[in-house]
């Protein structure tokens, strides 16, 4: 079933599993008629669409379920101070409610789970590295090290699962839990040291803004190489009334028309775009149909890498200057600066 925007669907909530005292787990029915609409990857997150105070809100919240080993996706979200969509979810959602939700999107995710994998997790950050860590147990062949970091014992989510995982893989699952009540903020010289082990990994870094900016220092420091480091940013999105009501971008038009060569699911298509339209919006006027979820520039769905020539983006707060330097763009913010653009998405 759609709704009124036509990106969601509206899921059955299966069951509300309480975690800790402040993070809540919720479990989605998948009508058979949607099986392939929502079939996902280990990492990505489902977009909800939250009726709050009379606005539509739209949250993204990563799966903690691992798609080769759950039957039904399932998100998990800790409350936040102030956060509008978080409270209203942990006070309000029961089981047998309905929410809106879009298809699963995001570039958080391996594009092997072949090798080893160091994870690292600050508080409900854990939610898209506990569906990587089960699905490369369960598939693959290599080591796993997470490390955790949370407030206090208290707040670790899925510590029992965690601690069956390790009991049940002790060769090839390492978990380290860095309590701040006990050993306090991490700094970068001891994350450092804790991943120097594991430098030749694929690493995943997603949590709070600080704890993965320190993350991704301590991976430069053991001299781990750029393209084996991936971060997952999420900024809170505004309400859709609000993004309605923003100005639009008035930066002049580099090229009046630009020709656009897109690499999307393994095809190749030459498509025309403006000089003051998106990329993305070039894609969906030719029929094709790109990973988009916030289309605010906040959640990165929409990745996507320059080849050749030249794009602007109008917003970013998920790239950052790395990103940049290898060429990742937004397919929802970024308008051509040259005749020709190449862009490639991820596989």
């Amino acid at each position: 079933m759609t709704t009124g925007n036509a990106r969601y669907h509206v899921l059955r909530v299966r069951d509300v599993v309480e975690e800790t005292a402040d993070a809540k787990s919720l479990v989605f029915d998948v009508p058979q008629d949607l099986a392939d609409t929502f079939h996902y990857r280990p990492g990505q997150f489902l977009t909800l669409r939250l009726p709050v105070e009379g606005r539509h809100v739209p949250r993204c919240y990563s799966m903690s379920s691992a798609p080769s080993l759950d039957a039904a996706p399932r998100v998990t979200i800790k409350r936040v101070n102030g956060g509008r969509g978080s409270n209203w979810v942990c006070d309000r959602v029961r089981p047998g409610d309905t929410l809106e939700v879009m298809a699963p999107a995001g570039v958080f995710t391996p594009r092997s789970l072949e090798g080893d994998f160091l994870l690292f997790a600050g508080g409900s950050g854990v939610t898209p590295v506990f569906s990587i860590l089960r699905s490369v147990l369960a598939n693959a062949a290599g080591r796993v090290c997470l490390i955790y970091a949370n407030r206090d014992e208290r707040s670790v989510i899925f510590r029992d699962t965690l601690r069956a995982l390790a009991a049940e893989h002790p060769g090839r699952l390492t978990v380290i839990h860095w309590l701040d009540s006990v050993q306090g903020v991490p700094t970068v010289a001891q994350l450092a040291a804790l991943a120097r082990p594991w430098r030749d990994a694929q690493a995943f870094i997603c949590g709070p803004a600080a704890f993965m900016d320190g993350a991704v220092a301590a991976l430069e420091a053991v001299d781990m190489a750029p393209e084996r480091v991936h971060v997952e940013r999420f900024m809170s999105l505004p309400d859709e009334e609000t993004l309605a009501e923003l100005p639009a971008d008035t930066t002049p038009a580099a090229v009046a028309e630009a020709s656009i060569e897109v690499t999307l699911d393994g095809s190749v298509t030459t498509i025309a775009c403006s000089g003051d339209e998106t990329l993305l919006a070039a894609m969906r006027r030719a029929g094709l149909n790109p990973p988009a979820s916030c289309e605010a520039g906040m959640c990165a769905s929409c990745m996507c890498q320059v080849t050749d020539g030249e794009v602007h983006l109008r917003h970013n707060d998920v790239l950052d200057n790395n990103d940049i330097a290898r060429g990742w763009t937004l397919g929802c913010q970024a308008v051509p600066m040259s005749a020709q653009v190449r862009i490639k998405f991820p596989e």
